[in-house]
């Protein structure tokens, strides 16, 4: 049985029985991707619909945001699947450094070796075996495919004629639907495989099919296709070299001197190694990977270009067909130097273009920052372990992308940063973000384009770095969130060189501080209160009297509600005089305009509630703040505020609060060090 399996017959009878598959590598591709239920959602990114893909946010290291670009990748795929034009071009991602131009190819090499792990979606070859009966091999007995052709290429080159071959797979059990749609991805045999098969017809005395069973059974052994992840097979990654190194041998393979000794015939393309090149590795089903493909000097672009049109290797007139899904990259700057060189638009018509932007949502970019912070335990320089505030992640995520966002007369910065993330802002909405998408992508200068330009994840590990080596950050044995921002001011200043990028960015980390010192107030006001979700509830709390008085119609009655999260019932007195201390902290001074806030509340209450969503008003940044200054004001009647109390600790009650506070906060993931610098920060006028 273990015989048999190795025979050509049976991977045919397998490939009937759709126990494997014959496909090429935009097919499968698509099919990794699309197969199964629920691989698609539709959500809503920068106030327009995005289409979503669950293969590329599973796993250990998943895909952070890259909408736009991931419906850019599957469709150019899945269009040449269909037989489009996109499988005559390769696919390039452009986009300032540090974007994740890199980590989304290898994510999908990483992702197609994945499949092909499985047992149902396995890659086959073949081999030729027995070689010592043709007696022009010398010492080689074995000869695999160089491009690891699937086993069907050869089925359907057995014969000369395109009607034998058929008639051949008919009489195997085949149907005219399949031969039919295996035709659609024939391909002639590459130039070695299609020598060494001349030569074994030839010695067997001929094309007959009486010859046939014996040819295939003596000669030819299927065997699968080695997945390694360091061996460069189905998928391999070409890094662009100096202009010096940089060798068309290192694409397309070379003559191998100690194989042609072994040749008797100096004809032979076997002479020609083309694994030793990065194409031929992936030409039978895989990706290839160019990494900062316009780096490379303009002789290589152009064979790669080439290689792109033509979907074949080529030395001297041997020919090796190609099936490979070529994905590059490049950074805006080399890319633009290479197009605005005379004569290259033919050269860019063969690349499907995606311009990458940076990730613009906050919250998502937390996790590109643990990524970058790393999960490993970190010590200091004295062999103490490091801590973290709770808060570093936050503070880095918020100052990156506030680099990333443009300037816009309809949003403030952080407006754009709110909207960016899904949140609400004051009383602007996602229209209007996605109305300053919109024109920014008109711009014909794509590094104006939302997203485009900004610090990137190579900034924010410096950033990181840079807070690490602090002498400060040693001896407090702590990466304290409110340094976040300096060292992003120091990577600006170190490593951008645009007189008005950098400052852009100086004034996009202030704004992005000013936004994170609104997380400390919080921080602050839910330690005093003793509960993690102080702010909250106090949020809610006016909420449901504002909904309450607008069922009631009128002060101090008791109102009963429905709590959204536990679901149970819960009754609260309607407090016409909280009520307009809260509105009036923010800025809301007449009857009109409370009665205008109010009802807006209102309305979203019943949106949320007819759809059956919870929502806690948290993004209401004016609410938050208004909320606790009324409840700290109210509590604390000697010093006038929280702030006052903190910093006058001569009073012993006054310590006895930042004492308790600092002990709370310490259950809360704060160490002695980053709960006593926020307090100091909450309490500072900068």
């Amino acid at each position: 049985m273990d015989k048999l399996a190795n025979t050509l017959i049976h991977h045919l009878s397998e490939v009937r029985e759709g126990k494997r598959v014959f496909e090429n590598a935009f097919q499968a591709f698509t099919r990794m991707v699309l197969d199964g239920e629920n691989r698609i959602e539709t959500v809503t990114v920068a106030g327009k619909p995005a289409l979503d893909y669950k293969i590329f946010r599973e796993g250990k290291k998943p895909l952070v945001g890259m909408h736009d670009e991931l419906n850019s990748l599957v469709t150019f795929v899945h269009e040449a699947a269909q037989g489009g034009s996109a499988k005559e071009m390769a696919i390039v991602f452009v986009g300032e450094p540090g974007n994740g131009k890199t980590y989304l190819a290898e994510t999908c090499c990483q992702l197609f070796r994945d499949f092909h792990r499985q047992e149902k979606n396995r890659k086959y070859t073949f081999c030729f075996k027995n070689l010592g009966a043709l007696e022009t091999y010398g010492k080689i007995r074995e000869i695999e495919s160089q491009t690891f052709e699937d086993p069907m290429i050869l089925t359907m080159n057995l014969f000369e004629s395109k009607e034998e071959n058929i008639q051949f797979l008919l009489r195997q059990g085949f149907n005219e639907e399949q031969i039919e749609k295996m035709y659609n991805n024939y391909r002639p045999l590459g130039a070695c495989s299609d020598y060494i098969f001349r030569e074994i017809k030839e010695k067997m005395g001929g094309n007959g099919s009486a010859d046939l069973e014996q040819i295939l059974n003596d000669f030819i052994k299927i065997k699968p296709v080695v997945i390694s992840d360091t061996q460069g097979t189905l998928t391999g990654k070409y890094p662009a070299k100096d202009k010096i190194t940089s060798s068309s041998v290192d694409l397309l393979g070379a003559r191998d001197i100690t194989v042609a000794f072994q040749l008797d015939d100096r004809n032979n393309p076997y002479r020609y190694d083309v694994r030793a090149g990065a194409l031929g590795r992936s030409a039978g089903g895989g990706i290839h990977f160019s990494d900062e493909l316009f780096k490379n000097k303009i002789d290589l672009i152009q064979i790669y270009l080439q290689v792109i049109q033509n979907r074949t290797i080529d030395h001297n007139g041997c020919i090796w067909p190609m099936d490979t899904l070529i994905i590059a990259t490049s950074n805006n700057e080399e890319f633009n130097r290479f197009k605005n060189q005379e004569g290259q638009k033919p050269s860019t018509d063969r690349c499907s273009i995606v311009y990458m932007s940076h990730n613009t949502n906050y919250k998502l970019q937390e996790s590109l920052t643990k990524y970058a912070v790393g999960s490993q335990e970190k010590s200091t320089m004295f062999g103490d372990k490091l801590h973290y505030d709770p808060n570093f992640n936050y503070a880095s995520s918020v100052a990156a992308v506030m680099t990333r966002l443009p300037l816009s007369e309809k949003l403030e910065r952080i407006e754009t940063l709110k909207l960016a993330a899904g949140e609400r802002a004051s009383d602007k909405s996602l229209k209007t973000l996605a109305e300053v998408v919109e024109t920014l992508s008109q711009n014909p200068d794509i590094t104006h384009r939302f997203g485009q330009r900004g610090l990137g994840q190579r900034d924010l590990n410096r950033s990181v770095l840079i807070q690490t080596e602090s002498v400060e950050t040693q001896q407090n044995k702590c990466m304290f969130a409110g340094d976040v921002f300096k060292a992003y001011e120091r990577v600006v200043l170190d490593c951008v060189t645009d007189d008005n990028n950098r400052k852009k960015y100086l004034d996009d980390l202030k704004a992005a501080r000013e936004f994170y010192k609104q997380k400390v107030k919080e921080d602050i006001f839910n330690a005093y209160r003793g509960n993690s979700e102080a702010v909250k509830e106090d949020v809610l709390t006016y909420v449901y009297m504002v909904v309450g008085f607008d069922d009631k119609k009128n002060d101090n009655s008791l109102w009963t509600y429905t709590e959204p999260v536990t679901g149970n019932l819960r009754t609260i007195k309607i407090d016409q005089k909280y009520m307009d201390k809260v509105e009036e902290r923010m800025g809301l001074k007449n009857e009109e305009a409370k009665k205008s806030y109010r009802a807006q509340i209102s309305k979203v209450f019943a949106q949320k509630g007819a759809i059956g969503q919870p929502y806690d008003f948290m993004d209401d940044e004016r609410l938050k703040s208004a909320v606790t200054d009324v409840r700290i004001n109210s509590d604390i009647h000697g010093e006038g505020s929280l702030m006052g109390a903190l910093m006058n600790r001569t009073k012993k009650e006054n310590q006895e609060i930042y004492d308790r506070m600092i002990k709370i906060m310490r259950g809360s993931n704060f160490c002695e060090s980053c709960a006593c610098r926020t307090i100091e920060l909450y309490c500072s006028k900068d």
